[in-house]
């Protein structure tokens, strides 16, 4: 019997354009990202979005940067100081509606632009000194209107852990949406909670016991509440990252399932290669390896269905790093 979860449908991720390669950049050139296009791009379904050139600017056109109050700067052009935030603000109100039926599960955001960095931006100052404590435009009402969907740039991607985390949120949004869609009872949202509890040990023991608290209290609350309540606590959980030091203890814990199934020496050995990934010598793909072959092996069904052994397609290769 397969350890595989199944990962429902493609998750839709929302991305700026240029990084698909289009040529949709003021210089009228593109920052293709090959890992988003050529590997990640194999399993999920974009939805790119250029916010200047959908509020009508030009390819090419003049570059612009962000200036003034830090926490609400104006977008304007560098050269001759058009202010087009306004413009940029009226066209996000209609592109958000629009998003918001597109079943997005994040979005990945291309870095330091005045439009669409997510994070330390420049803003220039009244004395022209620019400062990287900005977000883009469109970014900032992006995370505004969608707080609780992952995102992330391009560029901190290319760092293991953080592109792991990332990657690991959206498949399991998207796993909670195919469960619940259509069928908001109880016993859907028991299911998968039963069957993501060592992943979300690995990132907090703390809000799993509060979900699990949540679930047990479910027939006391509205559905709406419920679901609302549910998600926000697994999104909120997903976001801490996993440790080696939190991996070590949930693979004991499902070490504990063979008490009487392994030879001393297949304990010992586990045990040993448990130990070696929380001292960080070992990638998390060699003890969830050998865990899963005895989860085949002794046809554990509790460990069978743990979305831990297998949380995104075995193909991207993200616990393959010390």
């Amino acid at each position: 019997m397969s350890t595989k979860p199944s990962h429902g449908e493609r998750p839709r991720v929302g991305i700026s354009t240029c990084l698909l390669g289009e040529n949709v950049r003021y210089n009228g050139g593109h920052s293709r990202d090959r890992f988003l296009t050529d590997t990640f791009g194999r399993f999920v379904d974009w939805v790119p979005v250029c916010p200047e050139v959908e509020c009508g600017l030009p390819v090419p056109r003049e570059s612009m940067h962000l200036e003034g109050d830090r926490a609400a700067p104006r977008l304007v052009t560098s050269r001759t100081h058009v202010d087009h935030t306004n413009r940029m603000l009226r066209w996000a109100r209609g592109r958000l509606r629009a998003l918001e039926g597109e079943e997005l599960v994040g979005f990945i955001f291309k870095a330091n632009s005045p439009s669409s960095g997510m994070a330390r931006v420049k803003v220039f100052d009244e004395d022209g000194m620019p400062h990287k404590v900005g977000v883009g435009i469109w970014a900032r009402v992006f995370m505004d209107h969608f707080p609780l969907l992952p995102v992330e740039e391009e560029g901190r991607l290319h760092d293991d852990l953080i592109r792991e985390n990332f990657i690991e949120q959206i498949f399991c949004l998207r796993r909670y949406r195919d469960a619940v869609r259509g069928r908001r009872s109880r016993g859907a949202l028991v299911d998968f909670h039963a069957s993501h509890k060592l992943q979300l040990m690995a990132h907090s023991p703390k809000h799993l016991r509060e979900m699990g608290r949540l679930v047990a209290r479910a027939k006391e609350l509205g559905a709406s509440e419920l679901y609302t309540r549910y998600e926000e606590l697994l999104m909120t959980a997903l976001a801490l990252k996993a440790t080696p030091g939190k991996n070590a203890n949930v693979l004991q814990h499902g070490l504990g399932y063979f008490k009487m199934k392994l030879t001393p020496d297949e304990r010992v050995e586990m045990l040993e290669i448990i130990e070696r990934h929380r001292e960080g010598y070992l990638p998390l793909v060699v003890p969830v390896t050998l865990l899963s072959h005895y989860v085949r092996k002794y046809r554990e069904p509790y460990l069978e269905r743990q979305s831990f052994l297998n949380p995104h397609p075995l193909e991207l290769k993200l616990r393959n790093h010390a």
